[in-house]
This record gives structure tokens, C-alpha cells and sequence, in this order.
């Protein structure tokens, strides 16, 4: 835990006060349920995370559209806003915590009688910053007793190269391209480049945040703990619902069981169920950040949840595979231009230049993003976002038949691959996670 808080504070200065703050007061409340005061523990719990949200994440986003709309109906004052930072990771440890006092509440769980326990599991520094959201219940075991092995952290160390691997090698180049195309002015975006960026983003915000996912979990192999997966290979989806059993698994599953059920499901008939997935992809966009943008990308794939609920998905499951695929695969890559933009009315030129044919490519500006480097990052990502595992079982049945070759060529890869990663490393000055922001 002391470790935890030290590589927390190590980028957060005094804002490590608030984690340990947060973790007293859901500890407490955990306590309170388990003492018979159920409603008082739930409630408190809730005010407060809810409450650190609202302060740190939304109230420059709230007074700011309060003073616009005030402005729209001729009022001659306006509220005084706040620049407020926002702590890292605060999005996934304000959920973690409350997922405990909500299970606790529920019967799921026992609260948890002691206190370093409880703040090893909020502070858990590889997966502390940008998830996998773990729940409790999935390692509380885990915080009293650990097993270690040599195959247990060779596992870890391998899901940690890989990890870092798809973030500096794959998702960094292929966030320069993206970069330098979203930059553009409206003027100089022509249709080929607006889908090569779009392109580009979408590779980006996967290996970037499932290259972090790979890290954490491989880290948390080396101390004993098993975190869950957050990533299954997401673009290869057929449909949006499965989509969102592919991608951020920990998030989806978590509005899951504490959102949609909580409002009732799919439990009181078809109304009432396209309202809970309306309120869950609001609220979903929103917790990716204080920004209109997000909050019509979350409404965005909440639309398509509904209308496959309502007939598209008896179409997708008639029609051949390429063409759901396809059509997934198009709502996504819109979806990721809404999410990355900077506002809506970069969304709007964006879209417009995907969609509306110009053929003017600055072949000069072009050539500056497509690096070899690039290049190979776009070919690899392509290649990486489909699962794999019949290649390489035909690979170590055929061709590396023999164990002993088949585990030196693999050690060798991951070797060659994290010295790479490290020659990145030293030539960057600043490598942040996509969703270090959340």
C-alpha cells in the first residue's frame, strides 16, 4: 500500500490525500452496512464518489453550460467558475470503490474488518490509473493470501512486454498520424485524409488502452493477483452489442450490474428498456469526460444498442458476416470521430469531410505522417486486432515443433520487442495513456 500511494503521489503530489481519503470513507461505509445501517452506508458512499466526480471532473463543464444558458435568456449575471485539476485515475477508483460498498450492500460481499486490506485494493498501483475497474469481490482473497510461482511471473513479465509494446510501438505512431490529421484546418482535410486519420485513431485509442490493460494485468501477476480481462478483440465484432462485450469489458459490465439492473434491465417491457439504455450510454459518455462530444458518442452507440434491439440484429444474424462486420466497423470509425474531436463543430467538418468527396491530398503534409515507422505500426495493428491463436498453434505444430525452439524464438521476440520499447522510451519525452484523462 505505502509503495502504491508513493508511485500515486509521484504524479499527483498532495491529490494522494483524496485516494486515501476515498478509501477511509468507503471502508467506513462498508463497515456501517455490515453493522445493520445498510441505507446510511449505501447513501454515504454514494454522495460522496458521486460528489469527488461532480467537484473535480464536471463543475467547470456545469457552470459553464449554466452560463450559457443564462446568457441565451438575456440574465445579466453569471456563476464564477473554477479551475479545478484533474486527478488521474479518478474516474476508475471512485468507481472500484463504490462497486465494494454496492456489493456490501448487497450481500455479495463481506465488508472488509481491516483497513490496510481495503487501502491496498483502492491504491493497487498497476492497474490504479487507467483500469482494468476491478471489484473486490474478484480479489479480495487475493489481498490476504498470494501464490507466486516462476510460471505465474513469466506470464506476467511476457503481458507486460506485450502491453508495452502495442502502446509505444503501435499506438504512438499510429497517434502521430492521427494527431497531424485532426490538426488540420477544415481547409486542408480532404476525404482521404480524414479517413486515414479516423483510421489512425481507432488503432490508436485500442493499443493505447489495451496496451495499458496488458501492462496492468501482467504487473499484477508478478505480485499474485489476477485481474480481469478488459479487451477481447473488440473490432472484430459483429454488432454493437457485441462490441461493447469486447471493449472496456470491466466498464460495460460494471453500468451492467450497478446501472441498468438497478433501473430494472430488460424486466418491464420494451419502453422501459430502451429508456435504462439511454440513461446507461448517457451516463457512459460521461464518465469519459465533461464534454458534449462524449455525451453524443455514449447517446451515439446507445442508439445502435436500441435499434438492433428493435430489428436490426435479426437482420445482422440473416446477412453474411462481412457486411455486419462492415457495418460495425463504420459505426465505430463515426463514433471515434465524435469522441476525438475536440468539439461539435470539429465533428461536424470531420464528417463532412469524410463524406463529402474532395480529392486535394497536401501530398507534402501526407508524406511527413507516413513514416516507415507508421507504416509498419498500421500494418501491425491491422494484424493485432485479429485473434491469433490458430496461426500460432499451426506455427509451434508445423514449423517450431520441437518445445524447446518454439519457447527460445518466443523469448527471443519479447526480447527484441522490449528493447524496442525501450529505445522509445529514451527518445520520448511524454508518453501519456489516451484514458489516463477519465
Amino acid at each position: 500500500m505505502i509503495f502504491s500511494l508513493v508511485f500515486y503521489a509521484w504524479g499527483e503530489s498532495l491529490v494522494v490525500l483524496l485516494l486515501i481519503l476515498s478509501a477511509l470513507v468507503d471502508y467506513s461505509c462498508g463497515l456501517l452496512i455490515d453493522e445493520g445501517f445498510k441505507k446510511i452506508g449505501l447513501i454515504s458512499s454514494l454522495i460522496f464518489n458521486i460528489g469527488v466526480l461532480l467537484f473535480f471532473k464536471y463543475s467547470y463543464f456545469l457552470i459553464d453550460n449554466i452560463n450559457s444558458a443564462l446568457q441565451i435568456l438575456n440574465f445579466n449575471f453569471s456563476l464564477k467558475n473554477i479551475d479545478v485539476s484533474l486527478p488521474i485515475g479518478i474516474s476508475f477508483f471512485t468507481f472500484q470503490t463504490m462497486s465494494y460498498t454496492i456489493d456490501v450492500y448487497r450481500g455479495n460481499v463481506k465488508a472488509n474488518k481491516r483497513f490496510l486490506d481495503f487501502a491496498t485494493y483502492v491504491a493497487l498501483f498497476p492497474q490504479l490509473i487507467a483500469g482494468p475497474i476491478v471489484r473486490y469481490a474478484e480479489i479480495q482473497f487475493q489481498l490476504k493470501e498470494r501464490k507466486r510461482n516462476i510460471h505465474q511471473i513469466s506470464a506476467g513479465v511476457e503481458r507486460f512486454i506485450i502491453g508495452l509494446s502495442k502502446k509505444m510501438i503501435i499506438a504512438n505512431n499510429c497517434g502521430y498520424l492521427a494527431d497531424g490529421i485532426f490538426s488540420l484546418a477544415e481547409s486542408d482535410l480532404s476525404t482521404g485524409m480524414a479517413w486515414l486519420g479516423i483510421i489512425g485513431y481507432t488503432f490508436q485509442i485500442y493499443f493505447d488502452f489495451s496496451g495499458y490493460s496488458d501492462m496492468a494485468i501482467g504487473l499484477g501477476k508478478l505480485f499474485g493477483f489476477d485481474f480481469p480481462e478488459n479487451f477481447n478483440f473488440p473490432y472484430i465484432s459483429k454488432s454493437i452489442r457485441e462490441f461493447w462485450r469486447r471493449w472496456h469489458i470491466t466498464l460495460s459490465t460494471w453500468f451492467r450490474d450497478y446501472l441498468y439492473i438497478s433501473l430494472g434491465g430488460n424486466k418491464n417491457g420494451s419502453l422501459k428498456t430502451y429508456s435504462n439504455l439511454i440513461i446507461v450510454f448517457f451516463i457512459t459518455g460521461l464518465w469519459h469526460g465533461a464534454n458534449w462530444t462524449f455525451i453524443i458518442w455514449g447517446l451515439f452507440h446507445g442508439f445502435f444498442m436500441i435499434l438492433e434491439r428493435v430489428k436490426l440484429q435479426s437482420y445482422l444474424n440473416k446477412i453474411p458476416k462481412v457486411f455486419s462486420h462492415g457495418y460495425v466497423i463504420l459505426v465505430v470509425l463515426i463514433s471515434w470521430v465524435i469522441f476525438r474531436s475536440h468539439n461539435l463543430t470539429q465533428v461536424y467538418y470531420y464528417l463532412d469531410s469524410m463524406f463529402s468527396y474532395t480529392g486535394s491530398i497536401n501530398t507534402e503534409y501526407l508524406s511527413h505522417l507516413m513514416t516507415w515507422e507508421t507504416n509498419l505500426a498500421l500494418i501491425f495493428a491491422f494484424i493485432f486486432s485479429i485473434p491469433k491463436e490458430k496461426s500460432l498453434r499451426l506455427i509451434k505444430e508445423n514449423i517450431l515443433k520441437d518445445k524447446k525452439y518454439y519457447l527460445i524464438t518466443r523469448t527471443l521476440i519479447l526480447a527484441c520487442l522490449f528493447t524496442i520499447c525501450v529505445f522509445y522510451v529514451a527518445n520520448e519525452s511524454y508518453n501519456p495513456f489516451i484514458y489516463f484523462r477519465f
